[in-house]
């Protein structure tokens, strides 16, 4: 399991999305200029130990013209070879120093850690607590799903798709995952999906849940 260190970064996570939002093409912030505040995910475990993963939601703006999006994002020690264009950020961490942080659905592991959590292979963790499940997130698994590799993944105007080429029956296949969020109980897919906690307007809004993630046939 992940060990989650309560210590600094320099600049902060949410420092470093405020900049990079505008220039995404699912940003649906206005003029004032992107505000975020954490409002909701959930971390996957690497096995070998080495990337974090975590699925964050920040919301911009406030009451009912809030906006939730949802920024995946993998911590490494090192940059990733081939990223540069899904580069964040690099930030000063307290205990490990420096860490160049990704949108993590150009990541590769991000994508087999949460093709593993479709199959029921990964357990989703709390985003601030070492060794915690986070019950509250719920997968409408997709069976045999087992990610060879990403074939690409491409920003849309509210998703990013990621196609897959897998093992098994499954085949090829599109996770999509949802950079805005509505409330909504289903796991919007044709095959599955992931749905989980956020709270639309903040951290001190009501309690919503949308789907994170849906499976599609490529």
């Amino acid at each position: 399991m992940a060990q989650i260190h309560h210590t600094t970064m320099t600049p902060t996570k949410l420092e470093l999305i405020a900049d990079w939002l505008p220039t995404r093409a699912w940003y649906t912030g206005g003029a004032a200029g992107p505000r975020p505040v954490r409002a909701g995910g959930f971390r996957l475990d690497d096995p070998e130990g080495e990337v974090g993963v975590e699925f964050m939601v920040v919301a911009d703006g406030e009451g009912p013209e809030a906006v939730a999006h949802l920024v995946p994002m993998t911590y490494r020690g090192k940059p990733l070879d081939g990223a540069e264009h899904a580069l964040i950020g690099t930030s000063e961490h307290g205990v490990l120093g420096t860490r160049w942080i990704y949108d993590g659905a150009h990541d590769p592991v991000l994508v087999r850690e949460l093709a593993a959590l479709l199959d029921g292979r990964a357990v989703p963790q709390r985003q601030s607590v070492s060794d915690a499940v986070d019950e509250t997130v719920l997968v409408a698994a997709v069976p045999g799903l087992r990610a060879v590799e990403p074939a690409e993944a491409v920003d849309g105007t509210e998703y990013t798709e990621i196609r897959v080429r897998t093992e098994g029956d499954t085949g090829a296949l599109t996770l999509r995952v949802h950079r805005v969020l509505r409330p909504g109980d289903a796991a919007d897919g044709e095959l599955g999906g992931v749905t989980a906690e956020f709270t639309p307007a903040g951290p001190e809004g009501a309690v919503a849940r949308g789907t994170y993630v849906s499976v599609h046939r490529a």
